[in-house]
């Protein structure tokens, strides 16, 4: 049996029933087939009898074999048979990355979710000292639940004689990667996967923000510390998959859970196809009831859709929307004949049920006021006595006096995040927590396995100017989630001028274990023009802890 003897039909092996030829890459060829023993779909590459990339398939097939993360499909069999070196692998239901992007970008949190699912199945690959040497558009697979899959671990290098690769290649490829599916622009030499090229000027690749509006700036900023060379803002690159990966966990968090509506973004994509396609396997778990007759069995073809090789003919318009789509009013447009995606819309404001609620805790507020003028009066009356006199005052006590000053204006806010820390813990939203909306807030990086920020460091926290010595007697600390653990620091030597280490700064008040609404209150006010507001331990979200703030006040 020669290559050109697998044919539809024929029975590769006494097991591998050959159904369709899906791809030819430099002579090999890639089959759709049905393995008659467990009676279930594979994939089968194929070389030709004398092949020179015998031994490398072998070799690579070897290597892919012994990867565990199950985000790698898996390579089932590699054997030869009447001289013809075949490769068995898995199957995999959903669409590659490539075709996705030729309707559209990804939104911020689906383009980072998908590039940390990738980059942590690297990394647990790295340690072994492999690497997959092919990662591209078409190498990751988004299934029909919204997951993840990495086709051709190390084989698709192998058939395309480009070498085993390096751990440093993959990175960049990531870099890739991230930068398409935030932009739906190709940042690489060709081959462009089928969408345009970046924009370069002065000979600089421009970063994912200035080629498309609504680009998470966190976001942005990861994909120039990958492709950046250098990075802008002396930042530090990112040259490791679990460099990457925590970075990316970071900002979305650290859940392996597939984004909202990630499954629904291959639905849509599926329902954008073209009335002819022959391409579409199986409905989505959560596709939306088809409107047109469904496509045939017989007309259904499996693989471009599934294991990464690109159909003959379009899956779907290149002008149709990707992102998931709901049943409702639309979102705005945002100038460029394109709806905003999910991740970057403003919130929704409350339902009415949420109004109720606020106006209950507004008439809770006035009345307890009203309590509270109640109590006073009665207080000055007994005071005067029956006699309209005044009273001896009541003898002085050794707590701290009462705060008279009203609140102090913040004038500037900085994260604080020193050494061991990487510098910076999202800089951008340090102004959300002084802007007087508790629906704006700051948070810190995720952190695993401990609510001491994972026993890497001490703390972070946000520092506060309040432009002139100021006597602060207390801060309030309004906090998303349970159990935060913070203090109030204040500059040990010049208290105008802010310290840049944690050395530098002295604890005035410390709360443990805090819900909602922490009020730190110094023995006495303290003269300071900087406050540090510096959180220790957080509480748990998800897989990992993260703390969040929503609203500071300064009271002199």
């Amino acid at each position: 049996m020669s290559n050109q003897t697998v044919s539809p039909g024929a029975l590769l092996a006494g097991r591998y029933r050959i159904a369709e030829l899906l791809a030819e890459i430099d002579g090999a060829r890639v089959w759709r087939a049905v393995d008659e023993v467990l009676s279930r779909a594979v994939v089968v590459d194929v070389l030709p009898v004398g092949d020179p990339r015998t031994n490398l398939l072998f070799d690579a097939a070897r290597r892919a074999a012994a990867a565990a993360d199950p985000r790698f499909l898996r390579v089932l069999d590699c054997d030869m048979h009447e001289g013809v070196t075949y490769c068995v692998r898995e199957w995999a239901g959903g669409r590659p990355l490539e075709r996705m992007l030729t309707a559209g970008p990804l939104t911020g949190q689906q383009a980072g979710w998908l590039a940390r699912e990738v980059s942590e199945a690297l990394e647990n690959l790295h340690r072994t000292g492999h690497s997959h040497g092919s990662i591209s558009p078409s190498t990751v697979v988004v299934t029909d639940a919204g997951a993840i899959k990495v086709v051709g671990l190390a084989t698709e290098a192998a058939l395309r004689s480009t070498g085993p690769g390096t751990p440093e290649q993959d990175v960049r490829a990531l870099g890739e990667l991230l930068y398409a599916s935030l932009t739906g622009r190709w940042p690489g030499p060709a081959p462009a996967w089928g969408l345009q090229p970046a924009p370069v000027e002065h000979g600089r690749l421009l970063s994912p923000r200035q080629v498309r509006a609504g680009v998470p700036r966190s976001l942005d900023d990861i994909s120039d510390r990958l492709l950046g060379d250098p990075p802008r803002h002396h930042s530090v690159p990112v040259t490791s998959a679990a460099g990457l990966s925590a970075a990316l966990s970071g900002v979305i968090g650290s859940s392996h859970e597939p984004p909202s509506q990630m499954d629904e973004t291959v639905a849509v994509a599926r329902q954008n196809g073209s009335v002819d396609d022959a391409t579409q396997v199986a409905p989505a778990i959560h596709a939306p009831p088809a409107i047109d007759p469904p496509i045939p069995a017989y007309q259904q073809s499996a693989y471009a859709e599934n294991n990464g090789h690109a159909a003959p003919q379009p899956a779907y318009a290149t002008a149709a929307e990707t992102r998931p789509v709901r049943r409702q009013a639309a979102p705005p447009n945002n100038g460029n004949g394109r709806r905003k995606p999910p991740a970057d819309e403003p919130k929704q404001r409350g339902s009415w049920g949420g109004r109720i609620l606020i106006l209950l805790a507004v008439l809770a507020l006035l009345s307890v006021i009203a309590m509270a003028q109640f109590l006073v009066k009665g207080a000055i009356n007994k005071d005067q006595g029956s006699d309209g006199k005044t009273s001896a005052p009541p003898p002085a006590t050794s707590g701290p006096p009462a705060a008279t000053g009203g609140p102090a204006k913040i004038v500037a806010a900085k994260d604080f995040d020193p050494p061991p820390g990487n510098g910076e813990e999202h800089p951008d939203d340090v102004g959300n927590t002084y802007d007087g909306k508790v629906s704006t807030t700051w948070k810190t990086m995720s952190y695993k396995n401990k609510p001491n920020l994972g026993g890497t460091k001490d703390g972070v926290g946000i520092i506060y100017d309040l432009g002139a010595l100021t006597d602060v007697s207390k801060v309030t600390v309004s906090l998303v989630g349970d159990e935060t653990t913070l203090e109030l620091m204040v500059p040990k030597a010049d208290p105008s001028v802010s310290a840049s280490t944690v050395s530098g700064w002295k604890s005035v008040a410390t709360l443990e274990d805090q819900g909602a609404q922490a009020v730190l209150t110094p023995a006495a006010p303290v003269k300071t023009r900087y406050v540090l507001v510096w959180l220790t331990k957080l509480p748990k979200e998800g897989s990992g802890y993260r703390g969040e703030i929503s609203e500071v006040t300064v009271q002199k």
